[in-house]
């Protein structure tokens, strides 16, 4: 896994290597095209990384950078690398939103499962992987069910309110427009009707109709995204959660506007940053907002201990399926072995007089054979010839 966040680096340098779903889609046909087959791009607000099987970090650090704007020097400055059971560890505290930019934000599940679906769909996960995927998502599902990480709704978009919130202590009156209904942008609309109990809000959406699908549930209006200027134009607090690669609101748009608050929650920004020279625009990023105070941190610190026993036991079992896979190419051949006896004079001469079904029909015998052995492989780990014992196994009960 290689890969930049919050930890090492600020959102205007992080943004450079933020993956959009073209480039995803770039990166992973590139991807085949040297050979790797077992990959997949995680890029949220606050991190891009891939994780996958390659014979240097480098060649996964390089598919990267040749497909977002950043260039090698820099990523290679400020992007972290981990290996092996390394790698593993990090994706396990990744999911459970251990190293989130807000301690147990929940919406990283959201964002793994999507981009393991589509690097799935691009035929880019292994069997491999998706086992290690489906114990991440396991053990973060037990961590969120049994400890109180997550309790008190964080996230991002909840962020969002809560800072919303502190600048209008009073909200009646107040008039929100809301760019992009995307995951952070669904779960930020709902947290501002629930959380600030208004309905005083403008979804503009690329695609019209998931907008108006969301405002009528909501109880909320909308707006085709050609009307974006004057929706801009009338409101108090705009929220961004587009997912551009090019600022969709720029300092010109805002020049000759009206004291405006302005939440960009888009990584790359999706609002120009030169627009906080204005004197009437305060504009805040998602790493401002992560540095709000929290009532509920120091709840959720202590729930830390209980997560890293779950993912604990999740890893090792991961493990264990791990070390059994290496004993795969013996119970196979051990299988093939077995399946030819048949062709074997002596045992044919054998069977025919104690047995009246031939050998090479038995495959149930000979399968359950060779889970049991599967089994004492596991259980004992001992060095022998398994074939040998598996030989006398099958002749005793034939």
């Amino acid at each position: 896994m290689i890969g930049v966040n919050y930890k090492k680096t600020d959102a205007t340098r992080r943004s450079l290597f933020a993956v959009g779903e073209d480039q995803y889609v770039n990166i992973l046909c590139d991807a085949g095209k040297i050979g790797l087959t077992d990959l997949f791009v995680l890029s949220t607000c606050n991190r891009t990384e891939i994780y996958g099987f390659a014979e240097d970090a480098s060649t996964l650090s390089t598919l990267i950078c040749e497909h977002t704007e950043g260039g090698a020097e820099l990523f290679n400055e400020i992007a972290y690398t981990k290996k092996g059971m390394d790698a593993m560890q990090h994706f396990f505290q990744v999911g459970a939103g251990l190293d989130s930019q807000i301690l147990g934000d929940y919406e990283i599940v959201g964002q793994i499962k999507k981009a393991v679906k589509f690097s799935k769909d691009h035929h880019c996960m292994g069997g491999y992987m998706e086992r290690l995927v489906n114990a991440v998502l396991q053990a973060s599902k037990e961590i969120k069910s049994t400890t109180s990480l997550s309790g008190g709704t964080v996230s991002v978009s909840f962020a969002a309110v809560q800072y919303i919130r502190e600048q209008f202590p009073n909200i009646k009156g107040k008039k929100i427009a809301l760019l992009g209904i995307g995951k952070i942008g669904k779960n930020t609309c709902k947290n501002l009707v629930d959380y600030l109990d208004t309905r005083n809000i403008v979804l503009l959406n690329r695609t019209l109709s998931k907008a108006s699908e969301l405002a009528i549930d909501m109880g909320i209006q909308f707006a085709p995204i050609e009307d974006m200027d004057a929706v801009v134009a009338s409101s108090d607090i705009i929220i961004v959660a587009t997912n551009s690669q090019k600022p969709v609101i720029t300092k010109d748009q805002l020049a000759a506007g009206s004291q405006k608050l302005i939440l960009d929650l888009s990584i790359p920004y999706n609002v120009e940053v030169s627009a906080k020279e204005l004197p009437h625009i305060q504009l805040v990023n998602v790493d401002e907002l992560s540095k709000i105070k929290d009532s509920n941190l120091q709840k959720r610190q202590a729930e830390v201990p209980k997560a890293l026993v779950i993912i604990e036991k999740y890893s090792k079992e991961f493990i264990e399926w791990h070390k059994m896979r290496r004993n795969v190419p013996v119970l196979k051949a051990i299988k093939t072995k077995l399946e030819q006896l048949h062709q074997c004079d002596i045992f044919i001469s054998y069977s025919a007089k104690y047995n009246s079904v031939p050998v090479y029909q038995n495959e149930e015998k000979i399968q359950k054979l060779v889970n049991g052995l599967a089994v004492k492989m596991k259980e004992q780990n001992q060095q022998g010839c398994y074939y040998l014992e598996a030989l006398n196994e099958f002749i005793a009960t034939a």
